[in-house]
């Protein structure tokens, strides 16, 4: 069964540093190639979107042959996962882009299982294939690899095997960072007690909103959170407003922006935990998690595409989740949930819906908590949901972690017209 470690990639030196950032974005940029040739074979009605151009002979020497392949065949991937969301009806856009020359690429490869290895212990360090072009030009031996240090702990030390390695740069934390798959032995694995489902819905204010196939409800309620976040992110603008000409940074906005950041990451990480640790404890073995661009199209005020586009890290949470869920032996899948907010689960009208901050209603009598809503819609498009709900566990952030709170919403199928209720009575 497979698993993933994360760790933070550290080089040793300012040429090391030098040399990593140009390997990922050689990857990076070889992936544009690719990405641009398929996108072109696509829209030509003669065209074939598996025949592409051979790429070794212009980025082997940078990047190296193996690599080469690597990047090639997850684009690869990334276009049959396209092909098969297209039958579906569920797809939102052709595979996309690494960023682009101009305004940055997104530094990122990933290296064959035999092109890179890690050694753990007090001095933990990840060694990595370099094209000898790169090779000679930083010094490095014919038979040498590039050397990092590594920092954290991993999830799963004794492994059998390990897969091909994601590492990329993260621009908000500052930090180099790698992703392990790796196969362990049955033995050691956590499996959940049942074959139970959840539904994630991601929100504005809440963070968070959850159903499951037995009925529990959680809510992780956001709005404290993002105040504090859109609170730095106002002294950022502040300490830029002050600028001179032809800057757009400072040592101290740097230091605002990753602390920011951080407190993000580590509320949203132990989010994940919580979630992960209460759906194992309920017998869930699949969670749908709504892609974000649905969230995107359907919202429109200043605020809240400031909370989703800069408070939400949507891939880093997503990568954190699946990587949280498989310790578990959760499998995650995101799927669109296009209308499962505007949609009554009573009537299943989206015409007759109005939602007023955390509240949708329905002209058929209908009242409920928005963001629960939605999840419980989401997940009845792919499993049998049980009914009725129970009372939702509504959480809180402190800081530290996540508590529940008090006051939790009133369970969901609330009727507030007195004849539909006296008619569902009868």
């Amino acid at each position: 069964m497979k698993r993933t470690n994360e760790f933070e990639v550290v080089p040793q030196s300012d040429a090391d540093e030098e040399l990593l950032r140009r390997l990922l974005d050689a990857s990076a940029a070889l992936w544009n190639e690719i990405n641009y040739e398929r996108r072109t074979n696509f829209e030509n009605p003669d065209g074939d979107v598996w025949e592409i151009d051979e790429y070794r002979g212009r980025y082997g020497g940078t990047i190296g042959a193996s690599t080469v392949q690597q990047i090639e065949r997850k684009n690869r991937e990334a276009w049959r996962s396209f092909f098969a969301l297209r039958e579906k009806g569920e797809a939102n856009g052709k595979p996309g882009f690494w960023g682009n020359q101009d305004e940055g690429r997104n530094l990122r490869t990933y290296i064959r299982n035999t092109s890179y290895s890690v050694e753990w212990g007090e001095y933990s360090r990840l060694e990595i294939l370099v094209g000898q072009d790169l090779k000679e030009e930083y010094g490095l031996g014919y038979r040498e690899r590039l050397r990092l240090e590594v920092r954290g702990e991993p999830n799963w030390k004794g492994y059998e095997k390990q897969g091909r390695l994601k590492l990329y740069y993260d621009e908000r934390s500052d930090q180099f960072r790698a992703f392990q798959p790796v196969t362990i032995g049955n033995s050691r694995l956590a499996q959940p007690l049942a074959d139970e489902s959840a539904a994630l819905d991601i929100g504005a204010n809440n963070i968070v909103a959850c159903t499951t196939t037995t009925g529990e409800q959680y809510l992780y309620e956001g709005r404290d959170l993002f105040e504090r976040f859109r609170e730095t992110t106002q002294r950022i603008a502040e300490l830029q407003s002050k600028l001179g000409d032809g800057r757009y940074s400072s040592k101290r906005i740097d230091r605002l922006s990753r602390r920011r950041t951080r407190r993000r990451d580590h509320a949203m990480d132990a989010l994940v935990r919580d979630l992960i640790g209460r759906l194992y404890d309920g017998g869930v073995s699949t969670v749908y998690v709504g892609d974000l661009t649905d969230v995107l199209e359907t919202h429109w005020s200043v605020r809240t595409n400031a909370k989703l586009h800069n408070f939400w890290a949507f891939r880093r949470f997503v990568e954190r989740l699946s990587c949280t869920a498989e310790e578990f032996g959760i499998t995650v899948e995101v799927r669109t949930e296009a209308w499962t907010s505007k949609t009554c689960p009573n009537c299943g009208s989206t015409k007759d819906t109005t939602r007023h901050q955390d509240t949708l209603t329905c002209l058929c009598g209908f009242e409920g908590h928005a963001d629960l809503t939605a999840s419980e819609m989401f997940l009845r498009r792919h499993e049998t949901v049980a009914r009725p709900m129970a009372r939702p566990v509504c959480l809180k952030w402190d800081s530290h972690e996540w508590l529940e709170s008090p006051h939790s919403p009133r369970p969901n199928e609330e009727y507030t017209n007195p004849q539909v209720a006296s008619v569902d009575s009868a």
